[in-house]
């Protein structure tokens, strides 16, 4: 099961540098979700996937008995799963914001504060 999630990081982050080297904002902005969410399972899987009981303590012990699963992990990912949400939406907003002013979605053509013509800094001093 290991191999298969490793695999399956490995994948998500290939695909999502790859939609990252885009020239589309919608693109890029959906690699770096795919980035998020293979960071996001990379975390998942060095939390060791096992197959055992929530930890929580029964009444009348002082610790479980039997093999718990690592809560710090699902955590942290619970946390980067919000933060990814908030920060796709917020990025979303920008790319809408920025299509309706610039009336682009390719960054190549999106040179506002770079004109076209503008004159080449000089090569040396």
């Amino acid at each position: 099961m290991d191999y298969v999630l490793a695999a399956l990081v490995g994948l998500f982050i290939t695909i999502g540098t790859y939609l990252l080297l885009s020239r589309s904002v919608i693109r890029m902005l959906i690699g770096m979700t795919i980035f998020g969410n293979g960071v996001n399972l990379l975390i998942f899987t060095a939390g060791r996937v096992t197959q055992a009981i929530a930890p929580i303590v029964p009444d009348g012990l002082d610790a479980p008995d039997g093999p718990i699963a690592n809560p710090l992990p699902q955590a942290l990912i619970l946390t980067a799963i919000v933060i990814g949400f908030s920060m796709f939406a917020f990025l979303l907003v920008l790319a809408f914001r920025a299509y309706q002013s610039l009336d682009a979605d390719n960054t190549d053509t999106m040179r506002l504060a770079e004109p076209e013509r503008s004159p080449s800094p000089p090569l040396s001093y």
